[in-house]
């Protein structure tokens, strides 16, 4: 286990370029002294970093190895042969043949003098104060051999400062500030929100949030790098404060969003105090947003059910039983159902929140001990698409690129993504590229925050309608196409030509032009003109989209024509380049790797192949299904005609998440035995008959793999409040079915996924410890990793052109539904809502809102906060609206984090042709002000009550025998 005692080494300033970055290693090398002692660094390197790097310190405070120098705190002074004066070793790059004094009489006595005027303004508060023992102006005071000040009291200060407690997860105290621009410089470079700045001139100079406002106020996002980056106790985490400063560190992975990013748990004990981005982290770079800095507090939630609960039906009492009798109850009730109604009537959903591990060790319980391939994932209703999609064209299921590549971009093109809201940290990764120059096209039907914010425009925005990106990817590539701004190289050298040439043919009809498509789209023919023109010409193009690419009927058909695009201009294969599916879940990327869908296999290999069959079946020593099983949506119709019986959910809560609410519903109440396993009793559990308590991240070991393809280690900082890891009560499952499963570790699970995954040949847990991550495929030809794929060739061999025949959606509107809704996410909140509802977050989210145009909203009568009626062809809810000029006339839009708001109520089942993922995206709906919630409402209203109380126990419950026989 990768603990850490002590804080990170911080050098000081940045490296003038990153390590990572092909041009480092291209630096020339400059040799110099420090206090005569020969060093060798990059050239462009400060004499500052030079002095960490040779172990020498130099007293700072303003200066980070996060952020640019600044040279205002003046503690680093030094002397240089030949040179006048005293210069800020900070902002002086190092010179060949330089020597470098940074201790003397005279820079002792700079130094405590101005070490004393900053005490001199501070409150001398050590013993009380939160950051004791972790603060950088005390180190200094130490460092420079201040011993005191000498400037009387009474004079001028800021000492009456009032703090600031607005925002619930840090504090902030303006008396401790020393205006060193820490914090407002890390809300610029390394976040981009730009929320901070330095108020006043002179004596007046402060921090300010916004306009002078509170935190809670401003357009800060709580993303906590000012807090990071804070020398003193001036911003300080609530959680340091009432708990005191963590003792010891241990590296693990965030369980929120498809980013990955790496932290350090920092722990008292098994307590732990904050959660820290590490340096290290591959994906994050030390970045962190909300969720995954400040919103831990779930994992200890006192709605955490931790005990193993059954009961004989849905409207009897749960009851408390152990584990072992808890399994036993799951299994004979199993064994139960597939002799009465067969084989195929019991199935598994993996979960895309739980490790690498854990997901394996289902489906494998699933095919082994279930005997059947009846599994599926949650990727099936967001990312499936791209695992079709991508197969097809480019020859793997996953993303081209790591997210260090966007360094290197010269043309951004987001597609149906928000990244501020779903990916923040690579939101923040990719502003600080367009603020160096990056040109910026935005494909949304929403104004998103990337369209325009502090120091970013986007150079296109293109509103397209819902449903219509097949028509125009199409567009954007008969443009090219038509204008002679192809690659032929690229096409000639690394493409099929026989499907080129088909393609080819397709898109150069005229009625792909972006004139005769524009009433489709309702995108400006000459703004989709000029845009294809800079994806074409503007240099490195990279593409980034999100669900609103693959949650559509022709969601597959639109990943598709992504590939076209990035194929048809050479930008696939190389740094800055490359198409990018931005995963939602953490685990999302992993749970498709493990083999958790009823075709595939581990590492998307086909269950019909009788050579990949053989290999699996000799490993596991068990005879397997060739027929691919039930996807989710066949599940639930199965089940409702009485074929389909009993399902093991692992984490997910599909009653809340799917489309069409009540037909989800009515097919969980039909079940004969629903398992299901999680840390909350989630919607889904309220139609269980078995509960067995889930663990959080922070209590239990194994790996995730984010949207790059970056497997990372989660480890084990707690023990399991409910007794057991998800993957020890799988495998006790699997044992009380027949399927003997002995694991001692999620390691050793890890090497059997390695050893029957090709992709994965390489990947170890020991591994994994040298290298901090790896990046699939990594195995006999890529030893460590594979950051860019498809560099040579693909790994189809040729890249495929496929024809992307446009076909609209049949969700159309009428008059009766005439406008069209759409969903997404917000920053605060995460998925259903089910970990960040139990936290803070909810102080910026605390409710889903319909967002809706002033005009289509005057036209119903309809204010700001009104409570309205949304309703389509297959369910009806209430939210309150909000109006936007965010969203165009015609679209409205919603998140779905709470489950009362029942977004997916009224989404219906239209899905993609290739894949099932349910079409989001696109639902007509009408909206009209009401007063009072949905019929849907009120029954979920008392379904909840009644499940809560069934859940403590009450009237009508039955003994454990009774249960048992049922």
């Amino acid at each position: 286990m990768l603990h850490i005692y002590e804080p990170e080494r911080d050098y000081a300033t940045p490296a003038p370029l990153p390590e990572y970055s092909a041009g480092y290693a291209a630096l020339e090398v400059v040799e110099l002294t420090i206090d005569g002692r020969p060093v060798a660094v990059p050239q462009g390197t400060s004499v500052l970093r030079a002095a960490a790097l040779a172990g020498i310190n130099i007293p700072k405070l303003c200066a980070t190895d996060a952020l640019e120098a600044f040279g205002s705190c003046r503690l680093c002074l030094v002397e240089i042969a030949g040179r006048k004066g005293y210069p800020a070793s900070c902002t002086t790059p190092v010179e060949t043949g330089m020597a470098v004094t940074t201790q003397t009489g005279k820079l002792a006595r700079l130094r405590r003098n101005v070490m004393e005027l900053y005490i001199s303004d501070h409150p001398l508060d050590c013993l009380t104060c939160a950051a004791n023992g972790n603060c950088e102006l005390q180190d200094m005071a130490g460092a420079v051999g201040l011993r005191e000040v000498r400037y009387p009291e009474g004079g001028e200060n800021h000492l009456q400062a009032e703090r600031d407690h607005s925002n619930p997860y840090f504090s902030f105290d303006p008396a401790k500030c020393i205006v060193c621009s820490r914090c407002v410089r890390a809300c610029e470079e390394v976040q981009g929100t730009f929320a901070l700045t330095i108020a006043g001139r002179g004596f007046a100079s402060r921090v300010a949030a916004g306009a002078e406002q509170p935190f809670i106020a401003s357009d800060c996002v709580s993303c906590g790098a000012c807090v990071q980056h804070c020398p003193t106790a001036t911003l300080m985490e609530n959680s340091i404060v009432e708990q005191g400063q963590p003792e010891h560190s241990v590296v693990t992975t965030c369980a929120y969003c498809g980013v990955g990013c790496g932290f350090r748990a920092e722990m008292k004990g098994e307590q732990v105090v904050n959660m820290l981005p590490w340096k290290n982290g591959g994906a994050n770079r030390g970045h962190a947003c909300v969720k995954g800095r400040f919103a831990f507090g779930y994992a200890t939630h006192p709605d955490r059910v931790t005990t193993p609960m059954i009961r004989a039906a849905i409207d009897q009492p749960w009851q408390v039983v152990s584990w072992e009798e808890a399994v036993a109850f799951a299994a004979g009730r199993l064994r139960e159902v597939q002799q009465q109604y067969g084989r195929n009537s019991i199935g598994g959903i993996t979960s895309s929140r739980c490790t690498n591990e854990e997901t394996y060790l289902v489906q494998k319980m699933v095919r082994a001990a279930f005997g059947n391939n009846n599994v599926d994932t949650c990727a099936r209703v967001c990312h499936s698409p791209t695992g079709y999609g991508l197969k097809m064209t480019l020859g793997e299921s996953a993303g081209t690129q790591n997210f260090d590549s966007v360094d290197e971009a010269d043309v951004v093109m987001v597609i149906g993504a928000n990244p501020t809201d779903g990916h923040p940290v690579f939101a923040s990764r990719l502003k600080r590229r367009l603020r160096s120059g990056a040109r910026l096209i935005v494909v949304d039907p929403r104004r998103i925050d990337l369209v325009q914010s502090p120091h970013i425009r986007a150079d296109y925005h293109l509103p397209l309608r819902p449903g219509t990106n097949v028509a125009f990817i199409n567009a954007m590539a008969h443009v090219i196409v038509s204008e002679g701004l192809e690659d032929r190289a690229f096409i000639e050298q690394r493409c099929d030509q026989a499907a080129f040439r088909e393609w080819l043919q397709f898109i150069r009809e005229p009625s792909h032009a972006p004139e005769q498509v524009a009433a489709v789209t309702g995108v400006d023919a000459e703004a989709l003109r000029a845009a294809a023109r800079l994806y074409a010409g503007g240099g490195n193009g990279a593409i980034y989209y999100g669900l609103g690419v693959t949650e559509h009927s022709q969601g597959s058909t639109m990943v598709m024509g992504i590939a076209n695009l990035a194929m048809l201009t050479g930008n696939i294969g190389r740094e800055g380049v490359g198409v990018n599916p931005l995963r939602g879940q953490n685990n999302v990327q992993g749970s498709c790797d493990m083999g958790s869908f009823p075709h595939e296999l581990p590492g998307y290999q086909p269950i019909g192949d009788d050579g990949v069959r053989s290999q699996f079946e000799g490993a596991w020593q068990v005879e397997l299904d060739p027929e691919p099983g039930f996807r989710i949506p066949n599940m639930f119709d199965e089940a409702l005609a009485g074929n389909f019986r009993a399902l093991y959910c692992q984490g997910e809560d599909i009653a809340q998440s799917d489309p069409n609410t009540r037909h989800v519903e009515a097919a969980l109440r039909k079940l004969d035995c629903l398992i299901v396993q999680d840390i909350f009793l989630n919607e889904t559990a309220k139609f269980a008959h078995v509960f067995l308590p889930g663990a959080s991240f922070l209590e239990k070991d194994g790996t995730f793999t984010n949207a790059e393809r970056r497997i990372s280690r989660v480890r084990r900082v707690m023990t399991p409040l409910a007794g057991k890891a998800d993957w020890e009560a799988t495998m006790a499952l699997s044992n009380a079915l027949g399927y003997p499963m002995s694991y001692q570790h999620p390691a050793e699970i890890m090497d059997e996924i390695a050893s029957l995954t090709p992709s994965f040949r390489g990947v170890s847990y020991t591994r994994l410890e040298q290298q901090g991550s790896i990046q699939w495929p990594c195995n006999e030809t890529a030893c460590e990793g594979t950051p860019v794929m498809h560099v040579d060739e693909f790994i189809r061999g040729k890249g495929l052109f496929v024809v992307t025949e446009y076909v609209p959606t049949e969700e159309k509107v009428t008059r009766r539904f005439p406008l069209l809704l759409t969903t997404g996410r917000i920053l605060s909140q995460y998925n259903v809502g089910a970990q960040t509802r139990r936290t803070a977050n909810s102080t910026w989210h605390a409710e889903d809102i319909l967002e809706i145009h002033p005009h289509d909203a005057g036209d119903r009568g309809i204010g700001e906060g009104d409570r309205v009626s949304i309703g389509s062809r297959v369910g009806e809810t209430t939210l309150r609206a909000s109006l936007s000029e965010r969203v165009q006339p015609g679209v409205v839009y919603t998140t779905f984090h709470h489950p009362v708001s029942g977004a997916n109520v009224i989404t219906t089942e239209n899905s993609d042709w290739a894949t099932d993922c349910p079409e989001y995206k696109v639902t007509a709906v009408e909206v009209r002000r009401t007063t009072a919630p949905s019929a849907w409402q009120q029954a979920h209203s008392e379904f909840h009550q009644e499940q809560q109380r069934l859940l403590k126990g009450g009237p009508g419950e039955v003994s454990r025998d009774a249960a048992e026989k049922a």
